[in-house]
């Protein structure tokens, strides 16, 4: 019998974001409030996939197609479905997921991936961020904070979903930042900002001048168009108070 020592076939575990709408009855009104969110602000949704949420929502296959192709005329890319039906498999929609971020994963001869080449500051490498085990006693560590000492330009998504993301320098149009914890940013901010992303709603967001296109935190959003104009290209401070968005000069 001969024995060959075939090459490993490596694959990785890793995190990417993805806004998630969710569609309420009737779906009409819905559409068309989302109709005005377009129109006030086009590139709201920018190139970020989406994930339609159902849970809750009686939909039959057929008008889940229709409420997709809707949602497709208008530009938006559907990645998945949650809280669809089993039988919805077929047909035409998007994969039906599974709420939740994945486990890393690991190369299928267990080899650490530890070189500098392999990482990507645009999404979770998690061969960086393995819980270390000692024995049998658990070892927790700190949320990693994602500091970039060059500017983040125009197309870049830079997501962090273990802590903050800390800009030395201006943020580009067109681009985007997601942090599970604050965004601190050591320039201009234009694009889009997203923290506290996983549900932190004590994230904040700084910046040296405010000139984002969307600013989020923990889902509560707002639009170029909703910042106060005396606030624009002044340094500020973005967190939420009473279940509402704040946006303050930071001297």
């Amino acid at each position: 019998m001969t024995v060959t020592d075939a090459p490993a076939i490596r694959f990785r575990g890793r995190s990417y974001f993805a806004l998630t709408l969710t569609p309420e009855a009737p779906l009409g009104a819905w559409l068309g409030r989302l109709d005005a969110c377009l129109l006030r602000s086009p590139g709201f949704f920018g190139a970020s996939p989406l994930i339609l949420d159902f849970e809750g929502l009686a939909l039959s296959r057929g008008e889940a197609l229709e409420l997709v192709g809707e949602l497709t005329r208008r530009g938006l890319r559907i990645l998945g479905l949650e809280g669809a039906a089993a039988d919805w498999d077929d047909g035409g929609l998007p994969p039906r997921l599974a709420a939740g971020r994945d486990v890393p994963a690991r190369d299928a001869r267990e080899a650490p991936a530890n070189d500098a080449a392999s990482r990507d500051i645009s999404s979770s490498d998690s061969d960086a961020r393995q819980e270390s085990q000692k024995g049998s006693q658990h070892v927790s560590r700190a949320p990693v904070p994602l500091i970039l000492d060059a500017p983040v330009r125009s197309g870049q998504s830079i997501v962090n979903p273990d802590g903050d993301v800390i800009v030395i320098g201006p943020v580009g149009s067109g681009a985007e930042i997601v942090a599970a914890g604050s965004i601190h940013v050591y320039g201009a901010l234009r694009g889009r900002a997203m923290a506290g992303a996983y549900g932190d709603e004590s994230a904040r967001i700084f910046c040296r001048r405010l000139e984002a296109e969307l600013i989020a935190i923990n889902g509560l959003y707002q639009t170029a168009d909703d910042i106060e104009a005396r606030l624009r290209a002044k340094p500020a401070q973005i967190r939420l108070a009473d279940g509402a968005m704040r946006v303050t000069p930071f001297e």
